[in-house]
């Protein structure tokens, strides 16, 4: 596998009582703080209730994101699809890619809250065929097909075509995957990426390492390729200096976010109200073991050793997507990234090995290096008169210096004082 890329997924998940204008703006500022740290990929969600998701058009917040960053791509995570007319979602994503110089990405799912499905008269039995079908239709748009018409239970088409491509030749393109094979093996239908939302979760890990092998499967069915390195998986962290500070600064957010968000607004399955917040804590993290739970909280050390984890029980993947939340404060949150940047992103991809092995070098071979140079300074000294009398005179001042009386600072005595110096 090639190095991994980094990225970010903003569902969001904000808690309730702050004022959504300033929300908008406090995750524009996040985006440009991962583009300022050289994170590759920034994804966010629709979403038209619960409260705490309350991005509705991801194309239109990563249009403005694209205004603030340079250089990290942005992907709608996800478009659902049965919400849209599929000639329309095509025309946004082609605006968006023109918009953000090249850096769009197209994420798409059948829609996550049932309460959004409700609200918008749709079956939830029918949103994963109507993703596959609107799929269909937008690829041949993106790329630029002859114009054709398309007759559906639900959209119409009459010789359609797009007035305007993509700006990239090949936009990236993924399907949202979850615990079930559908996401995947709809990937491995049109020959697309894969985001994994739902390995962040115990069910979603413990499904990770026989996902692959749907998207593989249905790709060979329908005569496409899938690569791993256009596999996200998403997964939850919280970094800090030390353990017990990340503890410290996410176990309340965390417990918020799973007894308000999960529990009393969604009512995920199996999830139930926890008054301990360090019994939560623990739940979720393994007790701190990296690899062990479904979020990592602790040290860069601990993200590092849970990516290696992740990648040897899943054969591999190519992107991580860390999962923004409000577990802790505004500047805990930003400097937990700032950590991921500086130190696990380079562990895990080994930039850093050749300048540990550099290091290691001068320290094995120190004492000859040092002999070697010191020889060589004095080989020219003594070829040169000057220089072997200033060498002496100088020798003379340090030796007159070192049997003078010197001034020391003696603690608790407030004042100097004047001791011999030792010999």
């Amino acid at each position: 596998m090639a190095r991994l890329q980094f990225g970010t997924f903003l569902a969001p998940h904000h808690p309730l009582g702050e004022s959504p204008t300033r929300q908008f703006q406090r995750d524009l500022d996040f985006a440009e703080h991962l583009d300022r740290w050289g994170f590759e990929e920034f994804w966010c969600g629709e979403h038209h209730s619960s409260g705490w998701e309350m991005i509705a058009s991801p194309e239109m917040f990563l249009a403005a994101a694209g205004q603030r960053t340079h250089n990290i791509r942005l992907g709608t995570g996800v478009v659902s699809l049965p919400y849209h007319h599929p000639f329309n979602v095509a025309q946004r994503m082609v605006q968006l890619d023109h918009m953000t110089g090249g850096r769009a990405m197209f994420g798409s799912g059948p829609g996550a809250l049932p309460s959004d499905a409700r609200t918008l008269g749709i079956d939830a039995l029918v949103q994963r065929d109507r993703q596959d079908e609107a799929l269909g239709v937008i690829t041949r748009l993106l790329r630029g097909e002859d114009r054709f018409s398309h007759d559906s239970d639900w959209f119409t088409l009459h010789d359609a075509a797009l007035q305007i491509l993509p700006l990239q030749e090949n936009m990236p393109m993924v399907t949202a995957s979850s615990i079930s094979p559908s996401g995947m093996q709809l990937a491995g239908k049109y020959g697309m990426g894969v985001l994994s939302i739902a390995s962040n979760s115990t069910d979603g890990i413990a499904a990770l390492p026989t996902q692959w092998g749907f998207a593989e499967e249905s790709a060979a069915a329908h005569g496409q390729t899938v690569h791993r390195k256009d596999w996200r998986v998403m997964m939850a962290w919280h970094i800090a200096e030390t353990r017990e500070q990340a503890r410290n600064e996410a176990v309340d957010g965390l417990q918020r976010w799973h007894n308000e968000y999960n529990v009393h607004v969604l009512g995920r399955p199996g999830a139930n109200h926890v008054d301990d917040k360090w019994e939560l804590l623990d739940e979720i993290t393994g007790a701190g073991a990296a690899g062990a739970g479904a979020a990592v909280v602790g040290t860069p050390d601990d993200l590092i050793a849970a990516i290696n984890h992740l990648q040897e029980i899943t054969g591999g993947f190519g992107i991580v997507l860390g999962f923004a939340h409000d577990w802790a404060n505004r500047e805990a949150s930003m400097r937990s990234w700032e950590l991921v940047s500086r130190y696990v992103v380079p562990a895990v991809n080994g930039s850093v090995r050749t300048m540990q092995a550099s290091a290691d070098y001068v320290h094995d071979h120190k004492a000859e290096l040092m002999a070697s140079a010191g020889a060589a300074v004095m080989q020219k000294i003594m070829a040169h008169e000057g220089a072997q009398k200033a060498m002496v005179t100088t020798m003379q001042q340090m030796a007159a210096r070192s049997n003078k009386r010197e001034t020391t600072f003696r603690p608790g005595a407030g004042v100097p004082a004047e001791t011999p110096a030792p010999g």
